[in-house]
């Protein structure tokens, strides 16, 4: 495969993997009593209905760009976060613990499904070099979604769990971060603290992929 049909891949299977994130925070938010995510039809897997012009588009599309043409390393993006409303729940602490873990908890679930696919189709020789690097990518980029979004500062789901087991004066301070967090994750990527979160998921992608797997798909 050349590197533009590679990164094109990336794309797709990163969407692949952040819609059903996003959904499971708004199907759980749902099921328990919140219907915000219901009536703004965000419950759906059509990507159409996710995609953020600048995180789903215009960057992925400018980093597979420059994947191309300078060799940039990482294609990444996101979705629209799916909207919740927390005063729906009997309990909003309890309610967005659940929330919050609902979509790593849907990466990981991925993760193990994609590796258990493309482990049979070796299995039984079926070994098209594209579907085993989708699949792979699969497995990677929901481990990725899963161990990242676990990290406890706001915006990521971490912070929600932690937040559940705060006492009442921290965990509003916590939220009260939500508004610069995302600067902080951005800090914490660029200086490198964050390279035990992508380590760990690598380490665990290897074994759930296994190195025939690599070999035959060439993703490495």
């Amino acid at each position: 495969m050349n590197e533009l049909w590679e990164g094109l891949v990336a794309v797709v299977a990163l969407l692949f993997c952040v819609i059903p994130h996003e959904v499971a925070h708004g199907y759980v938010a749902w099921r328990l009593g919140d219907p915000t995510a219901k009536l703004s039809g965000r419950l759906s897997l059509n990507p159409i209905r996710h995609l953020d012009p600048i995180g789903s588009v215009l960057l992925p599309v400018a980093l597979l760009l420059l994947r191309r043409f300078a060799g940039f390393p990482v294609v990444f993006g996101w979705a629209k976060p799916v909207p919740i409303n927390p005063n729906h729940f009997r309990n909003p602490w309890r309610g967005m613990l659940w929330v919050g873990l609902a979509g790593p908890a849907t990466n990981l679930l991925m993760a193990l499904v994609a590796a258990g696919i493309g482990r049979g189709l070796i299995a039984l020789g079926l070994t098209a070099r594209w579907l085993l690097y989708f699949l792979g990518l699969i497995v990677l980029l929901s481990l990725v979604l899963a161990l990242f979004n676990l990290i406890p500062v706001p915006p990521l789901d971490g912070s929600r769990v932690l937040a559940y087991f705060l006492p009442p004066r921290l965990r509003f301070q916590l939220v009260r971060l939500e508004q610069v967090g995302i600067v902080v994750v951005v800090v914490l990527l660029a200086v490198g603290a964050l390279e035990l979160v992508f380590q760990a998921a690598y380490s665990l992608w290897l074994e759930l992929v296994g190195t025939r797997w690599i070999l035959l798909s060439g993703l490495i």
